[in-house]
């Protein structure tokens, strides 16, 4: 199976077909979209979008790691990583389209 990427130039060509707006209003409203989701995650680090599903930030500690080439031992940094728990409705939409 081939990978398909979907790019934000997808995204503002697939909002300026459907619903007419011009590429500049699209990307805009493109940008505005994912920026206020990011935003909002940053902040109340978790943030739900209805019949989609859940983004959420959960912290890392420290930990030590092996480079696997040179078998050389690190320390991998704490940090935050973003997970993504998909909402009923998706995941019976994304198997119900496998289905036919």
């Amino acid at each position: 199976m081939t990978r398909i990427n979907l790019t934000k130039k997808d995204l503002i060509n697939s909002v300026y077909m459907q619903i007419g707006f011009s590429k500049n209003i699209s990307e805009s409203l493109i940008d505005d979209f994912l920026y206020t989701i990011s935003k909002n995650l940053k902040i109340e680090k978790k943030l739900k979008l209805s019949k989609f599903g859940t983004f959420s930030i959960r912290s890392k500690k420290s930990r030590m790691g092996r480079n696997p080439k040179t078998r050389e031992e690190i320390t991998i940094s704490d940090r935050d990583v973003v997970l993504f728990k998909a909402s009923k409705e998706f995941k019976d939409l994304v198997n119900s389209e496998n289905d036919s």
